[in-house]
């Protein structure tokens, strides 16, 4: 029940959020559940990724805040970070270093700016 009130006022926020900073994040209920969302990002300016347009699949885990969101991306993008098989993000907020004081808005946030600064040394598709 937590998670439920939490993320119907995370995307309460974030809407009212997003339309104050330029529209450069959104996200969407997929069948009217509070527990599966996608999210969509925008590349950042002065970036490989500008002008893209990337589309996130997002699943609320039944501990959270207190787990992380299981984020994939459903755009196909190369970064050495990002599975290009599954779409799997290796990115520490969403694995160790989640706190419960984050946010879906502070996830896609994150994101947008994680695509910008890859970290070759940690690639998601090393075998």
């Amino acid at each position: 029940m937590v998670a439920n009130k939490r993320i119907v006022k995370e995307l309460r926020d974030l809407m009212r959020d997003n339309n104050l900073y330029g529209n450069q994040y959104s996200v969407e209920l997929v069948d009217d559940s509070n527990e599966h969302l996608i999210g969509t990002i925008l590349g950042a300016p002065d970036t490989p990724f500008q002008r893209g347009v990337f589309r996130i699949d997002i699943t609320i885990p039944d501990r959270y805040p207190f787990a992380p969101p299981v984020c994939r991306f459903l755009t196909n993008i190369w970064h050495p970070n990002i599975s290009s098989v599954t779409g799997a993000v290796c990115l520490d907020i969403l694995k160790d270093q989640w706190a419960a004081a984050m946010t879906i808005e502070g996830v896609l946030k994150s994101l947008q700016s994680f695509l910008s600064t890859p970290e070759p040394t940690d690639p998601q598709d090393a075998v």
